[in-house]
């Protein structure tokens, strides 16, 4: 693989939101996952592209990758970054350029979804373990790293598949039992791996997040797993080794709609994102930041419309009902990556964002002051009912054959609504997150009503006939796959759960 050969700038450390300690380097940051009292680690800048955008519109992905990050993480060495990058970017997705972009209409449609788990979850989640083993190497870990992750469906099975049988590893994935789609389920269940293990809880998404974040802050446990010879690390987007990929496919979008004659060089574009734990258009954010010329950042919320309120009102409330919709990955009202914009506009300063985030786990509550406000300019919020997202699904695929799953949907719909309120003619990014086929039922349900009583294995085939995309790998993996983890545990014993499967006597 070629890259741009360009002068690496000096060290970027990282500051915890919530403590004004010593900024730590990017692979101390990727080691922890998050800091002993909660707070996570953030850039103390946001760095600029130092190529111009017409170098990189003729960059392949992983050369753009190499731009980003190298950044970003600026302790790994070139040859250190490049590695996990040709291991991560290769024949695992199904198609060379890794992210396509499809025109549907007067919208592009960025497809995250064409590696091996089909979510976008893989595009970070196929280089965390090879930065989390290299970050191990850089800093001496001789601990086995303990992966402890909470998903909303689609992470889970991503992080399981990067870190299955990596050598110094363990993983921990915890899920609602009753809050992820079938194939979700199967995807996670059916993982094969000896360090893996899987559990489901008895809660939601919230519960699962809030008892992870609650193992890493308690200092008796990591104790324990010192002397057992552990250390804890995270999957989820509150590591920075997974935001950081994630801000490389907003660059190379950009660089592609350039290279496509589809917009001008400097021409400004509209994002929207589908948002539940904010750590992808928090992605977009840094990539505005870095010189991408992008106007507003979109918003997209189901019916938990928790960040919707809060762009609109500057209050944050958890304090509602926890629906349960057709697009789960997006069933959060606890938006942890929201932390890390939070410290941003209040000008890093980590008392005022650990006060803020105190009231929110006492209360379940925050409001920012106005000055914080005004710097949310260039965020807009929306939401969509589960019948707009069935809808949309319905009417995209009727008026121009292109399918959808229903988060896309849940973009898409905020994002027609936006432009028709603002008579925004701006062209527009639309963050495509998973697959159709990892929600057929939904998908084919809301396109015709009928195929409500089909099993979904049939739908499967009734989905490739009316998409004309053959049927993913990954789920012909699990159509017979044998079910290797059964585990539950209520949300009040994954202290007890975790030191159970690592041996630790509880």
């Amino acid at each position: 693989m070629n890259y741009t050969n360009s002068k690496r700038k000096s060290k970027l450390l990282y500051k915890n939101t919530r403590n004004e300690e010593k900024a730590v380097t990017a692979s101390e940051a990727i080691l922890r996952g998050m800091a002993d009292d909660g707070g996570l680690f953030v850039p103390e800048k946001i760095p600029k592209l130092d190529v111009t955008m017409e170098e990189l519109k003729a960059m392949s992905y992983q050369e753009t990758a190499y731009v980003v990050m190298k950044q970003f993480l600026t302790d790994f060495t070139e040859a250190e970054l490049k590695h996990c990058i040709d291991c991560a970017y290769d024949e695992k997705f199904d198609t060379e350029v890794i992210a396509p972009l499809v025109k549907v209409g007067n919208t592009y449609y960025l497809e995250l979804f064409h590696g091996a788990t089909i979510a976008f979850k893989d595009m970070a989640l196929s280089i965390l373990p090879h930065l989390l083993t290299t970050a191990a190497k850089k800093n001496n870990v001789t601990k086995d790293i303990v992966i402890l992750t909470a998903t909303s469906g689609d992470t889970g099975k991503a992080a399981l598949a990067g870190f299955a049988d990596v050598l110094g590893t363990r993983i921990i994935v915890f899920y609602p039992k009753d809050g992820v789609s079938r194939v979700q389920k199967l995807q996670m269940i059916t993982q094969k791996g000896e360090n893996a293990s899987v559990v489901a809880i008895h809660g939601n998404f919230d519960n699962a997040q809030s008892g992870v974040k609650a193992l890493f802050e308690d200092k008796e446990l990591k104790n324990e797993l010192d002397r057992a010879g552990y250390q804890f690390s995270s999957a989820n987007s509150i590591n920075i080794g997974r935001l950081v990929p994630q801000v490389v496919y907003y660059v190379y979008a950009y660089a592609k709609l350039l290279q496509n004659g589809e917009i001008k060089n400097g021409e400004q574009i509209n994002v929207t994102v589908p948002t539940g734990n904010f750590g992808n258009i928090l992605a977009a954010y840094y990539a505005k930041q870095m010189g991408v010329p992008i106007d507003k950042l979109i918003c997209a919320s189901n019916e938990n419309r928790v960040l919707f309120d809060f762009f609109r009102t500057g209050k944050y409330d958890r304090n509602r009902e926890f629906v349960l919709t057709s697009s789960p990955s997006m069933d959060i009202l606890i938006s942890s990556n929201l932390e890390r914009l939070i410290y941003t506009i209040a000008g890093q300063d980590a008392r005022e964002n650990t006060k803020l985030m105190r009231q929110l786990k006492e209360e379940g509550h925050y409001e920012i002051s106005s000055d914080m406000k005004e710097k949310l300019k260039d965020f807009v919020g929306g939401y969509a009912t589960e019948e707009e997202t069935k809808a949309e699904i319905r009417e995209t695929y009727c008026s121009t054959g292109y399918v959808m799953d229903p988060h896309t949907a849940v973009a898409a719909h905020v994002c027609k609504s936006c432009r028709e309120k603002n008579n925004d003619n701006k062209k527009v990014l639309v963050v495509s997150t998973a697959s159709p086929y990892k929600f057929a039922k939904s998908v084919m349900t809301a396109i015709d009503e009928t195929y409500t009583t089909m099993e979904e294995s049939a739908l499967f085939d009734e989905l490739e006939k009316t998409s004309g995309i053959k049927i993913p790998e990954a789920i012909e993996k699990i159509q017979n796959a044998k079910i290797l983890h059964t585990r539950e545990c209520d949300a009040d014993k994954m202290k007890e759960t975790v030191k159970e499967i690592l041996g630790i006597e509880v």
